[in-house]
């Protein structure tokens, strides 16, 4: 007998330095699971494109094109809805993954990012985000994070780095002056709220994403003082 439509079938599975990384296919839907912990799926995305929209309203009128660092490419949403506006001029992806990588340009979650990936303004960094932080000469005008399911629910233990003070500090230092730090969480937490503002940043505050069942989804927000 087939396998029901509702049950999750595994398409791939790879071993990685930071664990294990899983893609499996739901009905449907592809949905990303890291060390046993579900990350994304395909069915919504609504608060992936939202992510991007927080930050791009948060940086108010700019002259230029803004610069976008998004962490995380996950299933693609964060950055097909970022390619999809034409006033980004550059958007750089951090992904220290190869498995999701590959998924994406040789994949099915290529039909989410494709279009996206062959956008000249768009590139994949095969990294990880603190070692990109901390090495990169690059500023930029946005930073948004979907690494995690948020700061208080790590994926990795050494993701916690990110959230600690000098995580942030290598996030505002990375950031040009007035700009935005986007961070995606499945609940609100007061406490990196207090850490943001202890770390510098400003405007500090939380918007909540309506979810069809459960507590909101939230987006952290903060700005590096001009």
């Amino acid at each position: 007998m087939p396998p029901h439509a509702d049950a999750p079938v595994t398409l791939d599975r790879r071993e990685g330095p930071h664990g294990e990384v899983v893609l499996r296919r739901r009905g449907e839907h592809h949905e990303i699971i890291a060390n046993g912990c579900f990350l994304m799926d395909t069915s919504n995305g609504r608060s992936e494109r939202l992510l991007v929209d927080a930050a791009y309203d948060a940086l108010g009128a700019h002259e230029d094109g803004p610069a976008l660092l998004i962490g995380g490419l996950g299933v693609g949403f964060s950055l097909a809805h970022a390619a999809a506006n034409p006033h980004w001029s550059r958007i750089a992806v951090v992904e220290r993954e190869q498995a999701i990588i590959g998924w994406h340009l040789a994949g099915p979650l290529a039909r989410i990012s494709e279009d996206a990936l062959a956008d000249p303004r768009s590139v994949i960094l095969h990294t990880d985000l603190v070692a990109h932080l901390r090495t990169t000469t690059d500023r930029y005008d946005a930073l948004c994070l979907d690494i995690d399911n948020g700061p208080d629910w790590t994926v990795t233990q050494d993701n916690e780095n990110l959230y600690s003070p000098d995580g942030l500090a290598l996030c505002q230092g990375r950031l040009r002056p007035g700009g935005v730090l986007a961070v995606w969480s499945a609940q609100p937490s007061p406490a990196f709220e207090d850490a943001l503002r202890i770390a510098g940043f400003s405007g500090v505050r939380t918007e909540e994403i309506q979810v069809a069942r459960g507590v909101p989804d939230v987006v952290h927000l903060a700005v590096r003082p001009a």
